[in-house]
């Protein structure tokens, strides 16, 4: 029977559990890669490339969609200069003659206008997984998962052509 299959618990609350892959999902978007255990990396593997293929259409609503998944209680701006508590109980700074200006660790953007347009003509597979080895304490597999650059899409030689054999002698392939 198929009882407690939905998906890796990694012994974690929902809630802790969403929020660890949340985390890991927003770092992958902000470095292009990140190092995690083999096991969080293939469930945070399906969640980005979702993202970037709704970051793909570029619309209203896939933008909406994307901030709702990567930030939800992240302010798009935020105030500068003068801020004071606000009397009414938790609403947070209001604005006091000073000015907003953009958050510069806000991802949407950056999902939508540099991550993106790299896999607009690509369908699929914006990342990959590399596996490093035990980690030392507890011997879980480490592993570096990474967005692919515009060079590893193009990697792929040209059908027409054959690529070419080189002869290569000695250690790391110098010539003796």
């Amino acid at each position: 029977m198929r009882h407690r299959m939905r998906g890796r618990q990694f012994g974690l609350p929902s809630d802790q559990r969403r929020a660890l892959l949340r985390g890991l999902v927003r770092s992958l978007i902000e470095h292009d890669k990140i190092k995690t255990t083999e096991t969080r990396a293939k469930d945070v593997r399906p969640i980005v490339e979702k993202l970037i293929t709704m970051a793909k259409r570029d619309d209203l609503a896939a933008r909406r969609q994307v901030r709702r998944y990567l930030d939800p209680n992240v302010e798009e701006w935020y105030v500068t200069e003068k801020t004071v508590e606000s009397k009414s109980s938790r609403k947070g700074p209001r604005r006091v003659g000073s000015k907003l200006v953009p958050n510069p660790n806000y991802l949407v953007p950056r999902l939508f206008s540099v991550v993106a347009p790299r896999y607009k003509d690509r369908m699929g597979g914006y990342t990959r997984i590399t596996r490093l080895g035990a980690r030392r304490g507890d011997g879980a597999p480490m592993v570096v998962l990474e967005l692919l650059e515009g060079s590893d899409l193009t990697a792929v030689a040209p059908v027409g052509e054959a690529p070419k054999a080189v002869s290569r002698r000695g250690l790391f392939g110098k010539r003796k």
